[in-house]
């Protein structure tokens, strides 16, 4: 069988992590990802639930993701209960 090369692109931390979480499991990356498609062509879907997150949760992810700071942040709860009174 013939096979090619796929490249993708996440952050280092993700790569991390699923190297160790797959490690435990006595898999590679690699391995995990050719199991996912493997199970996507036989099942002919995504082989979990993906669902459309509303306009306000994209934006709160797009917001961390850039690093934003989504809620103001309190030294004491004095102050959070003031803000939550507004």
């Amino acid at each position: 069988m013939k096979t090619v090369n796929i490249t993708l692109r996440v952050d280092k931390e993700l790569k991390e992590q699923a190297d160790a979480l797959f490690g435990d499991m006595g898999l590679t990356v690699n391995t995990a990802c050719r199991m996912f498609l493997k199970r996507a062509v036989q099942e002919q879907r995504i082989p979990f639930e993906v669902r459309r997150a509303d306009r306000k949760t994209l934006r709160t992810i797009s917001d961390a993701e850039r690093e934003r700071e989504v809620s103001p942040c309190f030294d004491t709860v004095d102050e959070l209960m003031e803000d939550l009174k507004k």
